[in-house]
């Protein structure tokens, strides 16, 4: 019952300036037990930071807040099961070749043989079925020119409710919307792009609470994803305007 979004710009972006829109989404939806963020470094890397307990109280947020980048991942947890809220589950979660970050929310079924063949592997660190997305996804990664095509198969792998975002090394930031219970949406937020889960409410509600200021509004389809672009738009282009109902 995690909350999560992709932002993207083709001008730098503090991550500060993202920060008021994950406070009100971690405390709209029904975040708030661990959280964690992977954004485009200036070296061309991915960096990282991941923290067991709420966004509101890590005082890390004011360093990282200066941060500078292009691309970013931010993932707000609230676990389904509780006995996996640790740091080894905290998400996201980065590809050890530096390839790609990753995060879910909702739940992944049919993990059970797929589990058993990672921990053989040596492969598992914690508990919970994101683990098991994110081993598939270093597996099955081709590079984010197919990356919503891959993050698709993952969810006919493991079906469930569930949202996948993944950001690659190049920068590119992309969704794919499984989660009925917690529909999609891509929006800006100024000069940024953003891909974000919408508070558990069937509704356009995030726009209300969390994103009052967000303009180009629209849904991805369940079963559908998009990539945002270098500029923050998404691709395939969206609607041409915001749909009333999901």
């Amino acid at each position: 019952m995690c909350e999560h979004f992709v932002a993207r710009a083709a001008q730098p972006f503090a991550l500060g300036e993202l920060w008021e829109f994950a406070g009100r989404l971690e405390r709209f939806g029904l975040a708030g037990w661990s959280w964690g963020a992977a954004w485009l470094a200036p070296d061309g890397g991915l960096a990282s930071h991941r923290d067991p307990g709420p966004f509101r109280d890590d005082l890390a947020i004011d360093r990282l807040a200066g941060m500078e980048t292009t691309s970013v991942l931010v993932h707000l947890r609230r676990p389904s099961k509780l006995s996996t809220v640790g740091l080894a589950d905290t998400q996201p979660f980065l590809d050890p070749a530096g390839r790609f970050a990753f995060s879910h929310n909702g739940d992944l079924r049919n993990v059970r043989a797929a589990r058993s063949r990672y921990l053989a592997q040596g492969r598992i660190v914690g508990r919970a079925d994101s683990e098991i997305g994110q081993r598939w996804l270093e597996d099955q990664w081709a590079g984010t020119a197919d990356a919503t095509e891959t993050l698709a198969a993952m969810h006919q792998t493991f079906p469930g409710q569930a949202n996948l975002l993944a950001l690659g090394c190049d920068g590119g930031a992309h969704v794919y919307a499984g989660n009925t219970e917690n529909p999609v949406f891509t929006f800006r937020l100024g000069h940024i792009g953003v891909a974000s889960t919408g508070i558990y409410s069937i509704d356009r509600s995030i726009f209300r609470f969390v994103a009052p200021g967000a303009t180009e509004r629209h849904v991805v389809r369940p079963g559908h994803g998009v990539t945002l672009g270098p500029d923050g738009a998404p691709h395939p282009p969206a609607p041409s305007r915001e749909p009333l109902t999901l």
